[in-house]
Order: C-alpha cells, then sequence, then structure tokens
C-alpha cells in the first residue's frame, strides 16, 4: 500500500477472510452462476484486461446485445460507486446481483432461477466444503447471499499498487507526462486511484442510454457518466462507458483538453505507467485449478 491510501472499507456483516476470497475465487470462473452454463463473471472480466472486457460491450448468455462497456476491477474496493452510472450501488455485494440477474440488458439471465444457483453448487462436494470455511457463522449454507459475500471478498482482494508510477521508475516521457497530466486531466481523474467518483457528460447524449439521468430522474444529468479510474488503463480498452473510443489517444483527445500532439504522447506514457504487471500476472487471481486440493 502507498503511504497515505487508507485501507477499504470492508462492510461489518462481511469481513475479509482466506477462505471467503478462496471460494469468491473459484465462483468467479464459475459458468454455473449463468442460466445456461456458458457464462461467468470473468467471461466478461478478464485478467489480462486488468478485469475488463477488450470489447466495446458484451452480449449476453441470450444474445442481448451488450449496452456498456465493462470496467476493470482494480482497487474496487475503494471505489464509492460500483456502476458507471447509478450511484446508488454502493457494495460490490449488491453489484453482484446487477450481471447475475439483472434484465436491462440481460447477462447472466439467472432472473427468476434465484433458487437454481444453490441447487447448482450444493452439488459439489467441495463448494460445499468451502462454503462451511467461509462461512461458519451461516453454517455453510449455500445461497445468493453467501454467494455475493465471497463475490465480493474475492473483488475486494484485486489490489493493485505495483506500477513504474508508483516506484517511481517511469522513462523521461512519462514523467512529464505526470506533469501535463497534473495540469490537465487531475480535476477529475484525482487521488490514488484517478478519479473523483463523480459524474460528468464528455460524449454527445445518446437517447438509448440516458446515463445518470435513468437513475436520478433528472433531466440535468442526461449523458452523465461516473469518471472511470485510471489505474491499468492502458490495457482496458476500448474505451468511455460505450467503448466508442478505439485507441486511448483517441480518448484523450475527446476530452477536448488544450493538449498539443507532444502533450498528448506524453500523457500517453504517464497512462502506461499506470499498468501494473504484476497484477494483471497474479496467479492468485487467475482460474483456480485446484480447488480442494483435486486438479
Amino acid at each position: 500500500m502507498p503511504a497515505g491510501v487508507a485501507a477499504p472499507i470492508v462492510p461489518t456483516n462481511n469481513p475479509m477472510s482466506a477462505a471467503k476470497v478462496s471460494l469468491g475465487r473459484r465462483l468467479f470462473y464459475d459458468a454455473d452462476l449463468s442460466i445456461d452454463g456458458t457464462m461467468s463473471c470473468a467471461s466478461c472480466h478478464e485478467q489480462k484486461h486488468a478485469f475488463a472486457d477488450g470489447n466495446a460491450t458484451r452480449p449476453g448468455v441470450h444474445g442481448d446485445a451488450g449496452r456498456r462497456n465493462v470496467p476493470g476491477l482494480a482497487n474496487v474496493a475503494w471505489l464509492s460507486s460500483l456502476t458507471s452510472a447509478d450511484p446508488r450501488v454502493t457494495t460490490l455485494e449488491a453489484q453482484a446481483a446487477i450481471p447475475i440477474f439483472g434484465l436491462t440488458p440481460v447477462e447472466m439471465g439467472m432472473h427468476g432461477r434465484e433458487r437454481e444457483i444453490p441447487r447448482r453448487l450444493s452439488r459439489d462436494a467441495c463448494y460445499r466444503q468451502q462454503f462451511r470455511a467461509a462461512f461458519p457463522d451461516r453454517n455453510g449454507q449455500i445461497d445468493m447471499t453467501s454467494v455475493a459475500m465471497a463475490l465480493a471478498s474475492f473483488e475486494r482482494s484485486m489490489v493493485s499498487f505495483d506500477t513504474p508510477a508508483d516506484r517511481g521508475s517511469m522513462l523521461p516521457d512519462a514523467t512529464t507526462g505526470k506533469v501535463v497530466f497534473a495540469r490537465a486531466c487531475a480535476s477529475c481523474h484525482s487521488g490514488p486511484h484517478f478519479t473523483d467518483s463523480r459524474f460528468y457528460a464528455i460524449l454527445p447524449v445518446n437517447p438509448a442510454d440516458r446515463g445518470l439521468a435513468e437513475a436520478t430522474g433528472r433531466p440535468a444529468d442526461e449523458g452523465h457518466f461516473r469518471t472511470p479510474p485510471l489505474r491499468n488503463v492502458a490495457v482496458t480498452g476500448p474505451w468511455f462507458h460505450d467503448g466508442s473510443a478505439r485507441t486511448l489517444r483517441e480518448a484523450i483527445d475527446r476530452h477536448r483538453a488544450a493538449l498539443d500532439s507532444d502533450e498528448t504522447t506524453q500523457v500517453l506514457a504517464f497512462l502506461e505507467a499506470l499498468t501494473d504487471r504484476n497484477f494483471i500476472e497474479n496467479r492468485n487471481f487467475a482460474y483456480p485449478d485446484n480447488p480442494c486440493g483435486k486438479k
């Protein structure tokens, strides 16, 4: 942890434990959380993309078009708002229900089949063992409350603070780019996670996606989306809430900041220096191929 960065707030009813993180990691990669067994959390959140997707949007299990770009998950434990346009979703436990049971759009397709997930998981002896270890206070109960708690615990373990920018080992262009970034970008992309967690309209309003206005009902919020964090941003593209920027340079240009070509190149170098290769390659976040000691 860098100096000056406080530990994230963890809900008192879901304290962290190694057993809970281990269970959440397995659930994160389990396609049994989707209606037809074809989509897991990791289907959209890929480690090589810092747990973003690499596509503009991602279709759901029934082929429904994806609505928004998949965000990365680095340091998600610190975020006060956990979707790009709904500030009411403030815990990872609550967020877990959106892809699993949501209807706009349908992603994993389990709406109306809430009892199916516990039924599937309960058939597996290893899962029964893992739930008992993770939730002794709940007698190892396998239900969506425990599933959401375990997923949230695994996601809170996704800590990323080991970048060239953190280590002070940036190349000259990136060092200069940090200065330019502080002048031109840091009013919104601020703090250790490079986000003020506020909502702005950068792109023209799309009537098909009203952004923050869908949650608040306020016309003034049309087309507003949360400032995204920027750690590992160089590997999380395409960019913007709709994935419409195919390059990071294009994403910068769309902000209409007063940067010349050289300054944009320098800012790009700084953003590259926010890539945490150890996070992207950390086996503790990868597919768990040996649960309960079995391949």
